[in-house]
């Protein structure tokens, strides 16, 4: 395991085909509520369906108050092209690219660094199991590689990627997703 660069950070998102990557000042990360009604809302059609999306992640302040713990913050975007703002099969696999992208990236580093801890917030809600085990009334499958939205946890995503120099909007015919890992150094070093 290795002491972390910043630069060797965004590198290694990058490598695995992230579109954009930077630091997160993670002491500007806002929170906002109204980020966590839309969840509420349903507005991503899973409110109420897995162990890592609202209600079942737990309150959005116990929520803020974890993530405020971490020091250090890789925010990374992939962006895929899409026939049109109507095309959802496209924003589907533009989706699933993502998730690779994320995967692959957590586990680089998880394999790479030794971070004290880590707080890995993906877009939208957990696409690790098929179905989630919430739905059946029964603890989680894959309890060390579930993960949470930035949104569940109220991150203003639009604020985060302007601060960090990451465009929000990437043209015409683009879809865009958002991973942030959150993460403190391991002090032992």
């Amino acid at each position: 395991m290795i002491k972390f660069d910043c630069d060797d950070l965004v590198r290694e998102a990058l490598a695995v085909n992230a579109t954009h990557a930077a630091m997160a000042d993670v002491s500007k990360i806002e929170f906002r509520e109204e980020v966590r009604e839309l969840c509420a809302r349903n507005s991503c059609g899973n409110f109420d369906t897995s162990w890592m999306g609202p209600p079942a992640i737990g309150p959005i302040k116990d929520l803020m108050e974890c993530a405020r713990k971490y020091r250090h913050g890789l925010l990374f975007q992939t962006v895929c092209n899409v026939k049109s703002s109507f095309d959802l099969k496209g924003m589907i696999k533009g989706a699933e690219v993502h998730e690779r992208v994320f995967r692959s990236l957590l586990q680089r580093i998880k394999d790479k660094y030794n971070f004290e801890d880590i707080l890995p917030l993906n877009a939208g809600c957990c696409k690790m199991c098929k179905r989630c085990a919430y739905r059946d009334g029964e603890p989680c499958r894959n309890p060390d590689e579930a993960v949470a939205s930035v949104e569940a946890y109220g991150i203003d995503v639009m604020r985060m990627e302007k601060d960090a120099g990451i465009p929000y909007y990437n043209g015409k015919n683009t879809i865009s997703y958002v991973g942030l890992i959150l993460f403190n150094e391991n002090e032992l070093f």
